[in-house]
């Protein structure tokens, strides 16, 4: 379960029904837009909740790092510290064995969505946010055009620019038309990512405290 933001009794009976265990439940970062139920879901189903080794929260969770793997048996997943959006950011690379050998598709949180990429001053300053968001692009391109993104945020929502309000898209498609991702020189790439920043979400140093663990809800 990756990025849950709903009441985690909905999860746990679509879970049920499927006849599926949760064994993960997976915030790609420290939201300052909404309060996490991730950890209370974890709590309800008996699983692992999972942030990148960094994260700094208060509370235990289970830490990952970069190229890290999560094994569910025939889908395995690949973690990628992806920092820019937010510092402790991660991307989750899946392969389905049972479909083939290699990545299927990436749940990209909110770094690369489909027309933009994330808001970088929500938990750092903004440029210094754009550089690592950079750097992070830079990985991100090595990535096969096939593989899918499935983002974390859409039209509508405040952590990006010319957000889309399609759901998901492929690293080939967002390579030839994603006017961020496009951009090969840092320079002109931080340049850009200072430009119209959107209006912060309200309360989101509040939110990300209590998304720590800082202070209560």
């Amino acid at each position: 379960m990756c990025d849950p933001i709903d009441d985690p009794s909905s999860y746990l009976q679509v879970a049920e029904r499927n006849v599926t265990k949760i064994r993960y439940v997976i915030d790609t970062h420290v939201h300052a837009d909404h309060v996490s139920t991730g950890r209370k879901l974890a709590e309800l189903a008996g699983a692992n909740y999972v942030l990148h080794a960094s994260a700094g929260a208060r509370y235990r969770f289970f830490g990952v790092n970069d190229s890290d793997v999560l094994d569910l048996g025939n889908v395995q997943i690949q973690v990628f510290h992806t920092p820019g959006h937010t510092p402790e950011h991660l991307c989750l690379l899946v392969t389905d064995k049972t479909r083939g050998p290699e990545p299927w598709f990436l749940l990209s949180g909110h770094t690369l969505m489909v027309g933009d990429l994330g808001r970088t001053e929500l938990a750092s300053s903004a440029e210094q946010g754009a550089r690592a968001l950079f750097e992070t692009t830079r990985r991100l391109k090595t990535l096969p055009d096939h593989i899918e993104i499935l983002p974390g945020a859409f039209s509508g929502s405040v952590c990006g620019r010319s957000l889309s309000g399609k759901p998901m898209s492929t690293i080939g498609f967002e390579r030839r038309f994603n006017k961020a991702f496009r951009i090969d020189d840092r320079d002109e790439f931080v340049r850009y990512m200072l430009q119209d920043i959107p209006t912060p979400p309200p309360n989101a140093a509040a939110i990300r405290a209590i998304n720590l663990g800082l202070r209560e809800s």
